[in-house]
């Protein structure tokens, strides 16, 4: 069987072609933990693995909390999606604890 133009990246059922003896054979990266890779997997996916590339992180947000405790977050976007079965994509998003300060809080007391 033959991976070409069928190259999946992580454990996808799909992603087969008839093999010798007609069985399946697999052309999804899972398939070298499985040890039912086509004959041509490393050939024809492997050294086309491209893996994951972000962009950097965006600015935080306001505290959600304008008094007291709240929660920030920013993100990044991918500028290259991992394809036949390259490294896949870090977090995107992060959050991290906040305290709103804004002037008016202490009035409000």
């Amino acid at each position: 069987g033959s991976c070409r133009h069928r190259c999946c990246p992580g454990r996808n059922n799909a992603c087969w072609a008839l093999g010798t003896r007609r069985a399946h054979c697999y052309c999804d990266s899972y398939c070298e933990r499985t040890g039912d890779c086509c004959e041509d997997y490393h050939a024809a996916c492997r050294r086309a693995a491209v893996g994951c590339v972000v962009g950097s992180w965006g600015p935080w947000s306001r505290c959600s909390s304008p008094c007291g405790v709240g929660s920030k977050a920013r993100s990044r976007q991918v500028t290259i999606p991992p394809w036949h079965g390259g490294e896949p994509c870090p977090d995107l998003k992060q959050r991290r604890g906040c305290l709103g300060e804004h002037p008016t809080c202490g009035a409000a007391k």
